[in-house]
C-alpha cells in the first residue's frame, strides 16, 4: 500500500471510529453533556495523556534512529563499493575489468532482486549470495606483482571486508520491526485513550466531536508516523537505492 493509502486508512479510520464511538456514548448516556465529572475525568485524561505521549515519543525516536542507522550502513556499504572500483584501477586492465564487472554485477543483483524482498521485510541473504562470490574471487584469483598493486590490493581487500560486513548489518535492519510489547503498549494505549475523551462533557454536540476528532486525529498521525518508520527500506519515508547509483558507482548504470 502507498503511504497516502496507509494515512487515509489509520488517521481516517481512527477519526470515524472515534467520532462514531463518541455519538454512540452520548446517545446512551446523554448526561454525561453535562459535564458533572470533568474535574475527575480531565484529571485522568491529562495523567494518562502525559504517560502516552511518552510511550509516543520513546517509540519514535527509537524508531527514527534505526532509520538512521539504516541509512548510515547503507551509505557505508556503497562507499566501500565505489572505493573498491578506485582501488582496482591500480591494477592490469584485464583484472580491474573483471573486479569492475563483479561490482556492477553485485550492485544491480542487490537493487534490482534484494531491495523489494527488503521492503517485505524479507531480503533473502541467498540474494546476491553469488555476485559476492564473484567478488571475492576477482580478488582471490590476483596476485599482485608491484608495490603499488600490493598497496592497493590490500586495500582492496579492506573494502570488500566492509562490503560483506554493512550487508550483513542492511539484512539485519530490514528484518527488524517493533517488539510486541512496545506495539501493545502504542496501539491498546490509543484504544484507552480515545474513548476517555467520550466522557468528557461538553453541551456543545458540535464542539465535543471537534474535541474528540482532534484527539483522535493527533493519535491516528502518531500511529501512522510509527508504521511508516517500523519500515526503513519500504514507503515514502524509506531508505532508496540512490548511494548505489551515484558517484563512481553511476557507471554502471
Amino acid at each position: 500500500m502507498s503511504t497516502a493509502a496507509i494515512a487515509a486508512l489509520i488517521v481516517g479510520g481512527v477519526v470515524v471510529l472515534a467520532l462514531a464511538g463518541s455519538v454512540l456514548t452520548h446517545r446512551r448516556h446523554p448526561g454525561l453533556a453535562d459535564g458533572e465529572h470533568n474535574d475527575m475525568v480531565g484529571v485522568v485524561i491529562g495523567m494518562y495523556g502525559a504517560i502516552y505521549g511518552i510511550i509516543l515519543a520513546f517509540v519514535v525516536v527509537t524508531l527514527w534512529t534505526q532509520m538512521q542507522d539504516a541509512d548510515a550502513v547503507v551509505q557505508d556499504e556503497a562507499s566501500a563499493l565505489a572505493q573498491l572500483t578506485w582501488d582496482s584501477q591500480a591494477f592490469p586492465p584485464a583484472r580491474r575489468d573483471r573486479v569492475h564487472a563483479a561490482v556492477g554485477a553485485y550492485i544491480h543483483k542487490v537493487v534490482d532482486v534484494q531491495w523489494p524482498l527488503m521492503r517485505t521485510g524479507n531480503p533473502q541473504y541467498s540474494v546476491a549470495q553469488r555476485q559476492m562470490e564473484d567478488l571475492f574471487s576477482s580478488l582471490q584469483t590476483y596476485e599482485p606483482r608491484t608495490e603499488k598493486e600490493k598497496a592497493f590490493y590490500g586495500e582492496a581487500i579492506d573494502d570488500l571486508n566492509e562490503v560483506v560486513a554493512h550487508r550483513r548489518a542492511r539484512m539485519t535492519i530490514a528484518r527488524q520491526e517493533l517488539p510486541g510489547l512496545l506495539k501493545a503498549l502504542v496501539y491498546g494505549g490509543a484504544l484507552v485513550f480515545i474513548p476517555l475523551t467520550f466522557l468528557y462533557g461538553i453541551k456543545s454536540r458540535r464542539v465535543h466531536l471537534l474535541f474528540v476528532g482532534s484527539v483522535a486525529a493527533l493519535i491516528g498521525f502518531s500511529l501512522l508516523l510509527v508504521v511508516v518508520l517500523d519500515h526503513p527500506f519500504a514507503g515514502k519515508i524509506s531508505v532508496d537505492t540512490t548511494a548505489f547509483k551515484v558517484g563512481p558507482l553511476s557507471r554502471f548504470w
